[in-house]
């Protein structure tokens, strides 16, 4: 595979460019893209989700800082096809792809087999964990879990086992509707960036988080904020993911984006010839705008304070470069 020939930083240098900005392709869905492929009128079987990430891989990573994929049907393909481009990093999905719950709400859990050793025998180069965190829900009653703490917990596991093999943890949050609630406009906002805090308290390499859906939002985050950040891209239209990169990183100090379906969704529609016209044609552009955008808005993350290995340190005044 191309990839093995690169050499690991064991920092997020490892996915990002030469500025230190982030221009990360995103397929790492599994039942999602499983329900994209059935939405389009076609019934996949495995093979056909590991080729479309196969084709997605094959055109966009010589234009990306880096490739998220997932373990069961990503990285095996993208392996077998060496579809992964000379210096695109990759990073892997560790979470469980069936998730549990309680009561109507998300409840994390991970696999304690899909840790940092595991992720280095895939060749990975960062460690990315979902969770669903609402760090403002009411605290829980007697005999009920604590739904936020234990996502937090989760991630400082991750963290700690991470730290030992000199792996970069990515986390991304997703806030959520609790049942009966309408989650829109402010009442969004602040739960994003209330998740935001509660998750920088942690020693997380980068987060990849939502747009709160205003300029005043990403400078509330920002406020909240001393470690790197990502946007997103949530599968909103292509044409409106190029506004939101630049006011996240303008308003909010992002340090670039992580992008899938706003950039390939159009693949499960399509096969062979028409599918590599669409990834050469629309696809590939469009990546190369998003990155044109990062390239002049977004902030390194090494300029962002961070506590923890790898970056400049706000808290103590320090601004310094990472040391290798």
């Amino acid at each position: 595979m191309t990839h093995a020939a690169k050499v690991r930083t064991g920092t997020l240098d490892d996915i990002a460019n030469d500025s230190h900005v982030f221009s990360i392709i995103a397929m790492d869905q599994r039942n999602t893209l499983r329900r994209m492929f059935t939405a389009a009128g076609l019934e996949p079987g495995d093979d056909d989700l590991r080729t479309a990430k196969a084709d997605v891989a094959r055109v966009l990573t010589p234009a990306a800082t880096g490739l998220l994929s997932d373990p069961t049907y990503g990285v095996p393909a993208i392996a077998q096809a060496d579809a992964l481009a000379s210096g695109c990093g990759l990073l892997i999905a560790a979470e469980p792809s069936e998730r549990r719950s309680h009561q109507g709400e998300p409840r994390t859990h991970r696999d304690p087999a899909l840790n940092a050793r595991w992720l280095l025998d895939q060749g990975g180069d960062a460690y990315k964990f979902f969770i669903q965190l609402r760090a403002d829900r009411p605290a829980p009653a007697p005999g009920e879990p604590d739904l936020a703490g234990e996502a937090l917990a989760v991630c400082a596991e991750i963290i700690r086992d991470c730290r030992a093999a000199c792996v970069p943890v990515v986390i991304e949050n997703l806030v959520y509707e609790r049942p009966g609630e309408e989650l829109r406009g402010r009442a969004r906002e602040d739960s994003i960036i209330e998740a935001a805090r509660a998750l920088n308290d942690l020693d997380i390499d980068l987060l990849k988080l939502e747009y709160p859906g205003s300029p005043e939002g990403c400078r509330r985050l920002a406020a909240v904020l001393d470690r790197p950040w990502a946007v997103l891209s949530a599968g909103v239209p292509f044409d409106q993911f190029t506004g939101i990169i630049r006011i996240a990183a303008e308003e909010g100090g992002a340090s670039g984006f992580i992008a899938g379906r706003s950039v390939w969704r159009e693949v499960v529609s399509l096969a062979g010839q028409q599918r590599q016209e669409f990834l050469t044609t629309v696809a590939l552009p469009r990546l190369e705008r998003l990155t044109d955008v990062a390239r002049r808005s977004a902030r390194p993350w090494t300029e962002t304070g961070r506590p923890g290995r790898g970056g400049p340190t706000v808290r103590d005044g320090g601004n310094h470069a990472p040391v290798r």
